[in-house]
């Protein structure tokens, strides 16, 4: 048999409880639902980070993101960098006789060539690298030259891409990795559909824009199964659907509501509760996985993405690759349930503080180190120079290189513990009933940050 193609999709920002097939009956998501049906839901499924870069970090290298470098959202202090040192999964790929595309959100690594995704492994490019982008008022980098908007909405095009290269290499085996943006801000719909989910009069309007501009997405990804199946190629490719953290929840500042139901976890995007690191995912392959409309409760993190999909293309994992994942490929064919059940998640704003939001899960258990305010405050000046890097980007060459803005740590509040087989809402917290298992995690978790960050600060790029 020919090698399997592979076509990743990812989005950003969407919520567990986004996809219907992981029990909402108010969304829209049919051409998702299908391939949940056709294949596997994988209902245990965790990012790499709570936020974008460092998650899709995770993803590319098979990392812990603090590994790699990429460790915020702020491109514009080049937090999102992928080190120059990293392998990607496109990396590999390309090297084994795949052709290799990127359309959509880079986001690890601007403002500096040497972190285009055309030097990470990806033979084309059409996106943008920073963190969000305007759906109309949008500029792609094509490979490195640049293309203003021409009317159409950011999610089509980007499927457009995805479509066109399904068309030149489907003679030869490739990985397509579709990056949208939706549904993260800006909350910018096509009219019409937003229209159905007004019209129920049932959810608030911030809701109905995250709801249709995931309908954008999801017709985008109707497109790409029906190009794989016009040219034959569905039974023999691997689709994965993901999202690269949980949802963004609360108000926003002009007033949106965009709270929304999220599968009863506990918090969202920004936070190592369930709700900002548990994703939706969903694939299917005809030719490489069993049965139907199945699912799956195994613990699997985006670091197994990378030697999952090796194996699924037959190649060999580097002996010198240092990785965090493994190969879950047994368990996605209902072979095995064995997984690393032992994972870690860290992140605040600028320099990584151990003891703010961060947890470990081991088995049934899992323990948080909550939120410290003062490691999540952002000088008002990031935002500005934020919102120009998308909108006036010929104006800055160069990431900000002043000092990070001071701030007074506070002793951190006592650590949480979760069985979130039994309390997959984190709603009953056992760490007074269980000093043992706390002190435990609590050195390991310790341990764990010591290492990452070891190799972190040793990054020269």
């Amino acid at each position: 048999m020919a090698k399997p193609n592979i076509v990743f999709i990812l989005a950003d920002d969407m919520g567990y409880g986004d996809v219907g097939k992981f029990g909402n009956p108010a969304v829209d998501t049919p051409a998702l639902d299908s391939i949940a049906s056709n294949g596997l839901r994988l209902m245990q499924h965790y990012a790499g980070s709570p936020v974008c870069a460092p998650s899709r970090a995770a993803l590319m290298t098979g990392r812990y993101p603090h590994r790699t470098g990429a460790i915020d959202t702020f491109e514009g202090r080049g937090l999102d960098r992928l080190a120059l040192r990293e392998t990607t999964v496109a990396d590999l790929l390309k090297a084994n006789g795949y052709a290799t595309g990127l359309f959509g959100k880079w986001h690890l690594g601007a403002l500096d060539p040497r972190y285009h995704p055309n030097r990470r492994g990806f033979d084309e490019f059409a996106g943008f690298r920073g963190g969000w982008s305007d759906y109309y008022r949008w500029r792609l980098d094509c490979n490195e030259t640049f293309r203003k908007a021409d009317g159409r909405y950011l999610t089509d095009v980007f499927t457009e891409e995805a479509v066109q290269f399904i068309e030149r290499h489907r003679n030869e085996p490739f990985f397509l990795h579709v990056t949208y943006n939706a549904p993260h801000f800006p909350f910018q719909v096509v009219e019409e559909d937003a229209d159905s989910f007004r019209e129920s009069g049932q959810l608030d309007e911030g809701v109905c824009l995250i709801y249709a501009m995931n309908r954008r997405l999801d017709k985008g990804v109707a497109r790409i199964m029906e190009t794989l199946r016009l040219h034959s190629l569905e039974d023999n490719t691997l689709v994965v659907f993901t999202s690269d953290n949980g949802p963004h929840l609360g108000t926003t500042k002009d007033g949106l509501n965009i709270r929304r139901f999220n599968g009863g976890f506990a918090g969202g995007k920004g936070f190592v509760y369930e709700g900002g690191i548990r994703v939706p995912a969903v694939l299917q392959w005809p030719a490489g996985l069993p049965g139907r409309d199945r699912a799956s409760s195994d613990l699997i993190h985006f670091t197994d993405w990378l030697p999952t999909l090796l194996a699924v293309a037959g190649i060999d994992r580097p002996k010198n690759l240092h990785l965090d994942g493994m190969n879950v490929l047994p368990v996605l064919r209902g072979e095995s349930h064995e997984t690393n059940q032992r994972r870690f998640w860290q992140w605040n704003r600028y320099v990584p503080v151990a003891s703010s939001n961060a947890s470990m899960r081991d088995g049934p258990w899992k323990i948080i180190r909550p939120r410290i305010a003062e490691s999540m405050k952002l000088d008002a000046s990031e935002a500005e120079f934020d919102s120009r890097l998308k909108y006036d980007p010929d104006s800055i060459s160069d990431i900000r290189r002043d000092p990070f803005p001071e701030r007074h740590i506070p002793d951190p509040p006592p650590p949480l513990l979760f069985n979130v087989e039994e309390d997959p809402f984190e709603q009953n917290d056992l760490a007074s009933q269980e000093p043992d298992i706390v002190s435990r995690m609590q050195r390991e978790l310790d341990t764990w940050f010591e290492e990452v960050e070891a190799e972190r600060l040793s990054i020269h790029d």
